[in-house]
C-alpha cells in the first residue's frame, strides 16, 4: 500500500505557501501523498517517527524559524536513514551563494517560488516526473 503514492513532504513556515502546495497537487491528479510540516525542528520529528514511511521527495524552505533550511539539509544528509530522500529546495531565494551552498550539501533541486499558481502546478509535475 505504501508504494501506492509518492510521498511528499513540505516544510515551510508560510500557511499560504503550504495550501497553494496543497492544493497544486490535487489538480495535477497525480497519486501523490502530501504532508507539511511548519518548521525545521517539526520536519526532524517527522522524519524520526518510530515506523514512518519516509517520503520519497522533501520539498524545504531555506528560510524557516527555530531551524532553517540549511540547517535541517545538512542534518538530513548526514542521518544514514533519510540519505534516500530526494530533496528539492523551495525558497523565494535566487541568490546564487544560496543554490550554491545547497547543492553542494545534497539538495537534488532549487526551485524558487513561483509567483503564481499555475506555474507552481507545472513546476511540481516536472519535478515529480523528473525524480
Amino acid at each position: 500500500m505504501q508504494n501506492d503514492f509518492i510521498h511528499i513532504l513540505l516544510a515551510d513556515d508560510d500557511e499560504d505557501d503550504r495550501m497553494f502546495f496543497k492544493d497544486a497537487f490535487e489538480e495535477i491528479k497525480l497519486k501523490t501523498k502530501v504532508s507539511t510540516v511548519k518548521d525545521g525542528i517539526e520536519l526532524i520529528k517527522y522524519l524520526s517517527r518510530p515506523n514512518i514511511i519516509l517520503p520519497h521527495l522533501l520539498f524545504l524552505d531555506l528560510n524557516m524559524p527555530l531551524k532553517n533550511g540549511m540547517e535541517c539539509l545538512k542534518e538530513i544528509k548526514s542521518i544514514d536513514k533519510f540519505k534516500e530522500i530526494a530533496i528539492a529546495i523551495y525558497s523565494t531565494s535566487a541568490s546564487e551563494e544560496d543554490i550554491e551552498h545547497t547543492f553542494v550539501n545534497g539538495a537534488n533541486v532549487y526551485i524558487k517560488k513561483p509567483s503564481n499558481f499555475e506555474t507552481l502546478k507545472k513546476i511540481l509535475s516536472k519535478v515529480i516526473t523528473i525524480n
